[in-house]
């Protein structure tokens, strides 16, 4: 079982961040605040790789979902994508007029992953986390993508926080309270942290996202170019409370169904809120390997935006499930299947600048 695999022409390209903008000392009070907090703006990336989209026609249909999901989001605040400026003109005749294009270089449309994190300090002041993205455990060409954060860093002027981990935004979950969940397969793993022991990863991640606590379960290695990320399976939707996707009828030779049952068991035995929604059945794509994680929405200010499949009694349950934990937000559901079938969603494909 391989979900969102990419073959690629020549190999992985990895190149660690390079700016002008000089670390900052880590430590200091730094915190990345709940998703459902006021944001800024919300930060996407606009896919272009022809190593990573070899055909135009599938590109296109992927630039048009980025596009779909931004424009859904731009009525409710600031959206800004990053891209080249060669690829402005082309993304302009997709986006709405109301989002910022930056002349950010990028080849894939990941921003959880591989764009910046933000964090607060606790007197107020903003910077930027460095986890380092290196393509899943070199699984992808990213030599673009691996600097996304870095020079939104020196567009905003502000400054980076070391974390020493490789990694992404997608494989942590964080409730803004102190709370993180996360799979070992995203982080104890030799393609993104050799030689790091969890007790190690999780004090770099605790320090990271500025928490004091921590929930792991084992997920599963080398099945999936994210190792299976958290994001995908489980969010939080307040201090302590849980939404979370399973399906209705286990499959227990496929390693992703065990995987979520037990990520499930440890946060219920951790004490956790856990409110469960199935995974839907009757979906538009029928391909096994698609993924389709209504867990993986993206919350924005005065809106939760979500993806639909097609089975119209879980998609019913997922906006209700989403309504009822974001009251008074509008929920706007989408068709994003072809994210569904790189294995990935709209909170891959998004990221929070949070208001101070």
């Amino acid at each position: 079982m391989k979900r969102r695999e990419v073959l690629l022409s020549g190999g992985a390209i990895g190149l660690m961040s390079v700016t002008k903008q000089p670390f900052a000392q880590a430590g200091l009070g730094y915190f990345v605040p709940a998703e459902e907090t006021q944001h800024q703006r919300t930060f996407m990336q606009w896919p272009v790789s022809r190593n990573v989209y070899p055909d135009a026609h599938l590109r296109d249909l992927v630039q048009q979902t980025i596009a779909d999901i931004a424009n859904a989001i731009s009525p409710f605040e600031l959206v800004t994508m990053l891209a080249a400026a060669e690829h402005h003109s082309a993304a302009r005749e997709k986006l709405s007029t109301e989002i910022e294009l930056w002349d950010v270089p990028t080849e894939d449309l990941w921003c959880r992953d591989s764009g910046p994190i933000f964090v607060i300090s606790n007197s107020g002041d903003m910077a930027i986390r460095k986890i380092q993205f290196n393509g899943w455990g070199e699984k992808q060409a990213h030599k673009q993508d691996a600097r996304v954060a870095g020079r939104v860093a020196e567009q905003l002027g502000l400054p980076l926080l070391p974390s020493g981990l490789n990694g992404e935004g997608g494989g942590v979950e964080q409730d803004g309270h102190g709370l993180l969940i996360a799979h070992k397969s995203s982080w104890v793993n030799d393609n993104r942290n050799p030689g790091q022991s969890r007790n190690e990863i999780e004090a770099k991640l605790l320090a990271a996202y500025g928490a004091n606590r921590m929930i792991w379960s084992e997920g599963v290695w080398d099945e999936d170019i994210t190792d299976y990320h958290i994001d995908s399976l489980a969010r939080f939707t307040g201090p302590g409370r849980v939404l979370v996707n399973l399906p209705d009828e286990p499959d227990f030779q496929d390693p992703f169904h065990l995987a979520a049952l037990d990520t499930h068991d440890r946060l219920v035995a951790e004490g956790l809120q856990v409110d469960v929604i199935p995974e839907p059945v009757r979906r538009r794509v029928k391909d096994p390997e698609f993924v389709a994680p209504y867990a993986n929405y993206y919350v924005c200010n005065g809106a939760v935006i979500m993806a639909q499949f097609g089975d119209k009694e879980t998609d019913t349950i997922a906006r209700d499930a989403l309504s009822r934990h974001y009251p008074g937000r509008e929920v706007v559901a989408l068709n994003v299947d072809i994210l569904g079938e790189f294995g990935g969603g709209i909170h891959c494909a998004t990221q929070q600048m949070p208001a101070v």
